[in-house]
């Protein structure tokens, strides 16, 4: 199992009262410490002192090359497998054990923040909570941060992911070259509401221009709005 890895930055002093603690899935054959730099490096610290970030590696060890592979260190990590489909997943349930542990263990958490393969499962989530399918013993998920994300190809776990309107207040990166692309618009279709922030890059964290901040700091602060 992987170790956690956590940033507790000190608050800004714009923050007032407390910060959405938020559960940070990371992408595929990737790690908590990997996401923690993308999120870090990337975003200023009038987004990210605003969250109680915390960085969590995925269950099971990399079965084969990652993609960050030079770029960052290893170890990697990954959530569940899946085939060139993805359409068949194997140890699914395990993973949903493995969150709803660390939830347990960690939390309580306000919302999930998830980037590729750690924003498909947090997108789904929500819904799978609601039917009580997933994460029945923690509180509901409140706020979805969704980097990258797409919707899930089979049929059965989409069935119960997306059956009804996700309400879940969110936001979603839509790279413009990313190749999930189709699939994030897709995604975007099953939430009431959502926040949509695009960007001229393909399947990565991206910077937030001023655009994209503007965005950010509205959908946070609806976020802070609710909390207190």
């Amino acid at each position: 199992m992987g170790s956690l890895a956590e940033d507790r930055k000190e608050s800004s002093p714009v923050v007032t009262g407390r910060r959405p603690r938020v559960l940070c899935l990371h992408g595929f054959r990737t790690s908590g410490e990997i996401m923690k730099k993308q999120i870090l490096g990337k975003w200023p610290d009038q987004v990210t002192a605003r969250f109680d970030l915390v960085f969590a590696d995925a269950p099971f060890p990399a079965e084969g090359k990652s993609d960050v592979d030079g770029i960052f260190d290893p170890p990697y990590y990954e959530w569940f497998q899946f085939d060139k489909e993805f359409l068949e997943y194997r140890n699914f349930d395990e993973c949903l054990q493995y969150i709803e542990d660390l939830m347990i263990k960690e939390g309580p958490f306000d919302g999930l923040m998830g980037f590729s393969q750690g924003a498909i499962l947090s997108a789904a989530l929500p819904g799978l909570q609601e039917k009580g399918l997933a994460l029945t013993k923690v509180p509901k998920m409140k706020y979805l941060i969704i980097i990258g994300g797409a919707k899930f190809q089979n049929p059965e776990v989409a069935k119960k992911a997306y059956s009804s309107e996700i309400k879940c207040p969110s936001v979603h990166f839509i790279g413009d070259n990313d190749f999930l692309r189709k699939h994030g618009e897709a995604l975007v279709e099953e939430f009431v509401d959502p926040t949509i922030i695009r960007h001229p890059k393909g399947h990565t964290v991206p910077r937030l221009d001023d655009k994209s901040l503007e965005l950010m700091l509205g959908y946070l602060q609806k976020i802070e709005e609710d909390l207190h």
